[in-house]
């Protein structure tokens, strides 16, 4: 059994699953199938389990799943859902006493429907004796395709990243389920924490008829069981304060846990079950390579680069501070460097911030006004330059919250600095 088995980050956790938080959740999201005429909505950060925990409680092979992103109509949503099915959809019609048609692509007849496989492309000719002979487009309801293929079947439509559908295509999109659940057609869909509500508000008549399960991030001794089941099964002993750190690393992330555990594994040589005692030191040099092989499953440089830019600098330059690592950076590259402090934080208030900045420059520090100003910009540029909402500054409440761990694990390991 080889180590990359056991942890798979992006993968199912065969070995390395573990539900002890997910009882209610489970129980909610059967009872809710099994009720019926419900929406099911599932919300919780990137990298969280939401995926991993459908295809668990209800079976990968009763699950269509399709994904929000690139979504930018209600019919190439129902498209993919059709070509997961392989379902024919008729296109044209020819009206014809007499003729000769010819055909191009994939498809099928039907009498005189021309039928095609959703998602194939498909041309028609016509040549005709008859000039009275026509053919014309269909005009398709999909969705009474969908109720046809899909009412009290065991399938579930799973809509991830609902999010990222424009706003408007998911208003037509929620009417559309609406009519689809009465008809017993069964939904899910997956979207981050602060877009929750949108197929809510996307159609208000669904409320009393939508099941919301959230996710949050994992606490450290949830993650810390994912290393343990893992380590177990391949006969390695990794002392228990390595697994904590880990643990700590992994910043709330499951998936993130399985690479740091994996990379574990592959930094100390042990690529598969071991017979011999092998042992996982609490070591900080292997906590450094495991880290940074772990960091090259993901690559923030051109976000991060941009937080460290700021915006454009109109008028004088910005105050440079001196530092007790005896570098210089203004207000933007030392928030960066706040966030590569330890502990890992994806959740830091003014207070923290304050401290964080004070630990970091030798005497001048920016200003309560300059910090939170740079947080607002810098949160902007992120979430511009990554087209998604990877950083929050709440100005209201002064709290900076990154909502990638990801983002957080590359500011921390990826050299940004050097």
């Amino acid at each position: 059994m080889k180590a990359r088995d056991i942890f798979t980050p992006g993968r199912f956790p065969n070995h390395t699953f573990v539900d002890d938080h997910l009882v209610t959740k489970r129980t909610a999201l059967e009872n809710a199938l099994d009720t019926g005429s419900l929406l099911i909505s599932v919300s919780g950060p990137s990298k969280s389990g939401k995926t991993v925990f459908i295809e668990e409680c209800i079976g990968k092979d009763k699950i269509i799943q399709v994904t929000g992103a690139g979504i930018t109509s209600v019919e190439a949503l129902w498209k993919r859902v059709f070509d997961f099915l392989g379902t024919d959809l008729p296109i044209s019609q020819t009206q014809t006493a007499a003729s000769t048609n010819s055909f191009s692509g994939k498809g099928s007849a039907s009498g005189n429907l021309i039928f095609a496989k959703a998602g194939a492309e498909l041309t028609a000719g016509n040549s005709s004796t008859d000039t009275d002979a026509v053919t014309k487009n269909i005009s398709v309801d999909y969705l009474q395709i969908l109720i046809a293929e899909l009412a009290s079947s065991d399938l579930t439509v799973f809509i991830d990243d609902f999010h990222y559908i424009p706003r408007d295509v998911q208003s037509e999109i929620a009417k559309q389920i609406k009519e689809a659940i009465r008809s017993d057609v069964k939904f899910i869909v997956a979207s981050v924490p602060y877009h929750a509500d949108d197929v809510i508000r996307s159609n208000p008549d669904l409320r009393g008829r939508i099941v919301s399960i959230d996710f949050g991030y994992w606490p450290i001794d949830l993650l810390e069981k994912i290393a343990h089941k893992g380590f177990t099964a391949l006969g390695i002993k990794c002392e228990k304060q390595m697994v904590h750190t880990l643990a700590e690393q992994a910043a709330g992330s499951p998936q993130l846990m399985q690479y740091l555990c994996l990379n574990s594994c592959y930094s100390t040589g042990a690529r598969e079950k071991v017979t011999t005692t092998h042992n996982i030191p609490n070591d900080q040099k292997l906590l450094e390579t495991i880290c940074k092989s772990t960091v090259l499953s993901t690559d923030y440089s051109s976000v991060v680069d941009k937080m460290m830019e700021g915006p454009r600098v109109r008028g004088s330059d910005r105050i440079s501070h001196a530092l007790k690592d005896g570098s210089h950076g203004d207000v933007y590259s030392l928030l960066i460097r706040c966030l590569a402090l330890d502990p890992p934080q994806l959740t830091l208030r003014y207070d923290d911030l304050v401290l964080r900045v004070k630990s970091l420059c030798q005497s001048q520090t920016p200003s309560g006004s300059s910090i939170t100003g740079a947080c607002s910009h810098m949160a902007k540029i992120a979430n511009d330059a990554a087209a998604e909402s990877i950083i929050e500054w709440d100005g209201e409440n002064d709290v900076l919250d990154i909502r990638d761990p990801y983002l957080l694990f590359y500011i921390r390991w990826g050299e940004i600095f050097t």
